[in-house]
């Protein structure tokens, strides 16, 4: 096994942030010139709080649906396999200020959705169909709004 290998997310103090916040991990430049940045989009306080699978799997579907057209470049909004949040790939440099707006947004969208606003949830479309809620989906979005979005891992910065 490679010793040499840094794994980011590993390094960071995860007794040391206070979510909910949005964190620029890093901008990578490709062979192209192609920049990627990559975003940890905390919803949730590490090792005190993690949501359940099925809500998390329903807010993967409707971040991909509601920050999608709020992010230019966006690429792709992945969950953490601890569940407390999402890596966000986007094309260009986004600043974490910009993101956290935008995530603010997607947020008090998805509060408001019904059932059939949901993408994505029959068995054609995704791979575990029957794990979703939509009910817990808005219960965590309600909760990471009531305490505010930081565009800081360490200070709180509400935006």
């Amino acid at each position: 096994m490679e010793k040499d290998v840094v794994i980011e997310s590993f390094t960071l103090d995860h007794t040391r942030v206070i979510a909910p916040y949005v964190r620029l991990i890093d901008t990578q430049k490709g062979e192209k010139g192609d920049i990627v940045s990559n975003f940890d989009i905390r919803l949730t306080q590490p090792n005190e709080m993690f949501i359940p699978t099925a809500g998390m799997h329903t807010l993967e579907h409707l971040l991909a649906l509601t920050l999608r057209p709020r992010i230019k470049g966006y690429l792709d909004c992945s969950p953490f396999g601890c569940r407390t949040g999402f890596h966000l790939l986007t094309f260009n440099e986004h600043s974490s200020h910009e993101v956290a707006l935008a995530l603010k947004e997607a947020l008090e969208e998805i509060v408001e959705m019904k059932w059939e606003d949901v993408p994505g949830t029959k068995e054609k479309e995704c791979g575990n169909y029957r794990d979703h809620s939509l009910f817990c989906a808005q219960e965590y979005a309600r909760l990471v709004l009531s305490k505010g979005i930081s565009e800081d891992p360490y200070v709180r910065k509400i935006v």
